[in-house]
């Protein structure tokens, strides 16, 4: 009877993964439509919608699993049968992977409180030699014994739209001159040269985006054509080639692309041999499979965690008011748990901070905002803590931190990539890498505002800075939709007294903000201040955050792109 009880209930799961991967394909399958139609709004609201597809479909078939078990739907050993019969049922499928986790949010819901449990899910990678491939290549293969200008333009002629192109003679210039720019004049092409470009294309906000490597002289060399539909048609924007500027396009602190994918591993292989030093979870976080992206980190921090003999430490930078952060310093993400109580002035709760990180895992992040993930049941051994760390989690969030022997239980925290606090790096850094950081600060203020966020607290420890040295937000306390501000200018006192009043004379609203202020505490040191002064002093203007407001409320778009703006064909051929 139990044997059929958990046979039933694994194909129960499975139904409810397959509801889920069959909406997930609805959406990703109209993104070309879409983009044909300028449809940006609908795009935006597909990327949303996906996101949410996930954790609707767990909580619906959770409550469905729970009453079709009934009393034994908490039975511990039922549900490692229940496990065995959902892995011979999920390995049939070319996305065993993403089943696999699916099964694991599905347990939790139903079980409530437990953490990563070996025997009940599927914590380990147990079916790493088990690959799938398509029956055809999943890229096209372009032989390179032609000249660079015929490939290209063979290139674009396969993947055209139902709108023309604004000017193919000229993008297929373009793209050969970069081409020879970048990679062709130290490289000659021979009989083994090839290009190969992936079947699916990549599509995010306003762009559709063709990825693929070339073999030239034995080297791989990874690239991207980003195309955008304009006002005449579509056209080829810039051309990306180098792991680091590919890398910034897959980069964690952007949405996710909406690709159509038969086989998930088979199109992740392909990008990790351009983007090798992308770890898998960024992988299928790129293509929208955020959750087993999730599952690929945990798996891979518990790898590490065995092999490693350092200890988590609190992370550096200035204390938090709202978040304990801690880190491993070997690894490369830090963990953040919300405190009980705040340290004044902050007066939100809880709930309302959880609330920020949601809006951010929903929104556009135009490459501005940490990605985050969230866990609950967290466990870690006790003996990988340095004393005084473990000692201020318990004193700060004793309500969801807990020692049960041998093991440290952190009921709720979140994990974000690990950078190094804008602050600390401008302490050391060069006269250029300070110049490029601030004028990057900026930039990073100027596109949240553009994605319609308002960082509220903007002070240099809430950002960071990455390996490819840009400058991203990733405290959210405080975030907000710029649109739910009033931006004034500071009105001008009648007297003395009004000018040294220990409180303001005039009347401020909640949402409230004077731009004007921030020159007062954005930058401490006076030589950084003077270079932001230099590059984004319109920033101190009302007129700014009111022009980039409207923008939002006629419903624009505006254009945030995910590589240097200098690197469009627009500007390098002008």
């Amino acid at each position: 009877m139990k044997n059929e009880l958990a046979i039933s209930t694994a194909r129960l799961i499975i139904e409810g993964f397959d509801g889920y991967l069959r909406e997930f394909k609805e959406i990703t399958g109209r993104a070309r439509i879409r983009f044909e139609n300028k449809d940006w709004h609908g795009i935006q609201a597909d990327s949303r919608r996906r996101l949410n597809l996930y954790k609707r479909q767990v909580s619906r078939y959770a409550r469905l699993v729970t009453t079709h078990m009934e009393d034994a739907f908490s039975d511990i050993n039922l549900w490692k049968s229940v496990k065995k019969a959902y892995a011979h049922i999920s390995l049939q499928k070319y996305e065993y992977e993403i089943a696999e986790t699916f099964f694991n949010s599905v347990c939790r819901k139903v079980l409530g409180e437990i953490g990563a449990d070996l025997d009940m899910m599927f914590v380990a990678d147990e079916h790493t030699q088990r690959e799938y491939a398509s029956e055809a290549p999943i890229y096209k293969t372009y032989p390179g014994n032609k000249p660079t200008h015929e490939i290209i333009r063979q290139l674009l002629l396969d993947y055209q739209f139902d709108v023309p192109y604004e000017d193919i003679e000229r993008d297929v210039t373009y793209i050969t001159d970069q081409l020879q720019h970048d990679i062709l004049y130290l490289h000659k092409p021979d009989r083994e040269t090839r290009l190969e470009v992936l079947k699916s294309v990549f599509y995010r906000n306003k762009g559709a985006y063709l990825v693929g490597r070339a073999y030239i002289d034995g080297t791989v060399f990874p690239f991207l054509i980003p195309l955008l539909h304009g006002e005449n048609g579509v056209f080829a924007d810039t051309v990306i080639t180098g792991q680091d500027e590919m890398s910034i396009v897959f980069s964690f602190t952007r949405s996710y692309f909406i690709v159509e994918v038969d086989i998930p591993s088979e199109l992740v292989h392909f990008l990790k041999t351009i983007l090798p030093l992308k770890p898998y979870s960024d992988l299928y976080n790129s293509i929208g499979f955020n959750k087993h992206g999730k599952t690929e980190l945990y798996r891979h921090f518990l790898v590490h965690l065995d092999q490693s003999t350092d200890k988590f430490v609190v992370a550096p930078g200035i204390r938090g008011m709202v978040m304990a952060v801690f880190t491993l310093p070997s690894y490369h993400i830090v963990f953040k748990l919300i405190k009980d109580k705040f340290d004044p002035p902050k007066s939100m709760n809880k709930a309302q901070v959880m609330s920020k990180y949601k809006l951010v895992s929903l929104h556009d992040r135009v490459g501005r905002m940490a990605d985050t993930h969230e866990f609950e049941h967290f466990v870690l051994p006790k003996d990988r803590f340095d004393e005084d760390l473990l000692a201020e989690l318990l004193r700060v969030a004793p309500s969801i931190v807990h020692v049960d022997g041998d093991q440290v239980v952190i009921d709720h925290l979140y994990t974000e990539r690990k950078m190094i606090p804008l602050n600390i790096f401008l302490e050391n850094a060069s006269r250029e890498d300070v110049e490029e950081a601030v004028d990057e600060y900026g930039n990073c203020i100027k596109q949240l505002a553009a994605a319609n966020i308002f960082p509220g607290d903007m002070l240099l420890k809430n950002f960071g800075v990455t390996r490819h040295k840009r400058v991203v937000f990733y405290d959210y306390d405080e975030i907000g939709f710029l649109t739910d501000y009033v931006f004034r200018r500071l009105p001008e006192p009648d007297d003395q007294d009004e000018v040294y009043a220990s409180t303001p004379w005039f009347a401020v609203g909640p949402n409230d903000v004077f731009p004007e202020e921030f020159k007062h505490f954005l930058i401490g040191k006076e030589e950084v201040r003077e270079i932001f002064f230099e590059f984004h002093n319109d920033l101190f203007d009302p007129r700014f955050w009111i022009d980039m407001q409207q923008k939002q409320i006629n419903g624009e778009i505006v254009d945030v792109f995910p590589y240097r703006r200098r690197k469009r064909f627009l500007n390098t051929k002008c």
